[in-house]
């Protein structure tokens, strides 16, 4: 089941680095809001589009108090060189073994051929742990409404 807007955010501590301590939520949160943004694949043509589109705007959100975090069942290892490749200023978190993806209701059963795949999904969490924004995508070539992101941001502001 998917997270709705005023549900608490499921808790999660997922790596980012190899070798280094995982990235938490609650430390997210203890620091500002948070845009959660599942995607499918590193590399892949429309996870590129948005993950650039976040980088190339990353300023507005960071004007609006918020942390922007991409989460992915890719490996830390390819995560940590697409990142270096994009030169994303965002942490991208490897949900390798699928259970932050479920229990945001963003999971594929089948992704060409592939089981277990994150889907696009976009969570907006506030500074108390609550989701304010959900946008979970059946369809991998669409992207998350960001103005409706920016907007429930501007809103917690």
């Amino acid at each position: 089941m998917t997270v709705q807007p005023g549900d608490p955010a499921p808790d999660f501590a997922l790596p980012h680095n190899p070798g280094e301590p995982p990235v938490r939520l609650g430390d997210l949160t203890a620091e500002g809001n948070v845009v959660l943004l599942f995607f499918p694949l590193a590399f892949s043509p429309t996870c590129s589009q948005e993950m650039c589109m976040m980088r190339d705007d990353y300023d507005r959100f960071g004007e609006l108090d918020a942390k922007v975090v991409g989460v992915s069942v890719d490996s830390p290892f390819a995560l940590r060189a697409w990142a270096a490749e994009e030169k994303f200023p965002f942490p991208l978190l490897s949900d390798f073994n699928r259970q932050v993806s479920r229990d945001y209701g963003a999971l594929y059963d089948e992704f060409f051929g592939m089981q277990g795949v994150s889907k696009r999904a976009a969570f907006v969490i506030d500074r108390g742990g609550i989701v304010r924004y959900a946008e979970v995508l059946d369809n991998a070539g669409q992207l998350p409404d960001f103005e409706s992101v920016l907007g429930t941001l501007k809103s917690l502001s």
